[in-house]
């Protein structure tokens, strides 16, 4: 509530009602209050015990196609986020909203590479994924096929029946061993079935919250009116 030199600054123009002002006061501790179960929420992951060793899988990127270890896709880091975009092989378009958070990693995309090594993983044939990829824009992350490996089967990243999950994945490498190993996977879906469990990675639900009328009941599209891009 206040800067760094101690000053308090209203969040209200002049004119606001006690009544406003009262109510914004409880609304900015209740803020701070889920601030800080957010951080307890963070280092109860950060002291998460190893987790399973995983094998080095081969994927497919680029064009020409070319094969890509997991290994390789760590750069000079020793950690990895995965984004598992929903894009079922036999589909011809990617799931809208994973699309949509897509879209906030490609922007913030040279962020993260100062951390960590970040790639976005489907289960789409190569060429149907550059080409998605090419109508949204995505020219400054690093897309790989999963089709025909077992990546998204052992990593949960899809059910049973072979739908895609939505879902990101965070792994490690052992600097001296050079051993991957899972760290930590977040689904769309907490494990009671409720949804919003990454909603704090996409700027769009945070912003959203913020209106009068929240989100409600949007979902995200693959294409809006006067916008050229698929």
């Amino acid at each position: 509530m206040a800067d760094t030199e101690g000053a308090f600054l209203p969040m209200w123009p002049q004119d606001a009602s006690d009544e406003y002002i009262r109510a914004r006061m409880e609304l900015a501790a209740a803020g701070r209050r889920l601030r800080d179960e957010i951080e307890n929420v963070a280092a109860a992951r950060r002291a998460l015990p190893p987790g399973a060793l995983v094998e080095d899988y081969r994927f497919t990127e680029g064009d020409p196609e070319r094969p890509a270890r997991l290994s390789q896709l760590f750069g000079d880091h020793d950690t990895l986020v995965i984004y598992h975009l929903m894009f079922h092989p036999e589909a011809d378009a990617a799931c809208p909203m994973c699309s949509m958070w897509v879209d906030g990693f490609h922007g913030v995309g040279h962020h993260l590479a100062q951390h960590t090594g970040f790639a976005v993983v489907a289960k789409a044939p190569l060429a149907k994924l550059r080409d998605w990829a090419a109508k949204r824009g995505w020219d400054g992350l690093r897309l790989l096929s999963s089709h025909g490996t077992t990546f998204n089967a052992d990593l949960h990243a899809e059910y049973p029946n072979g739908d895609q999950r939505p879902m990101i994945s965070v792994f490690t490498r052992d600097p001296g061993t050079a051993a991957i190993r899972h760290f930590h996977s977040l689904p769309a879906n907490f494990t009671d079935g409720s949804q919003r469990a990454i909603d704090l990675l996409s700027p769009v639900w945070n912003v959203l919250d913020l209106l009068p009328g929240g989100r409600g009941e949007w979902y995200a599209d693959n294409s809006y009116a006067g916008r050229s891009r698929s």
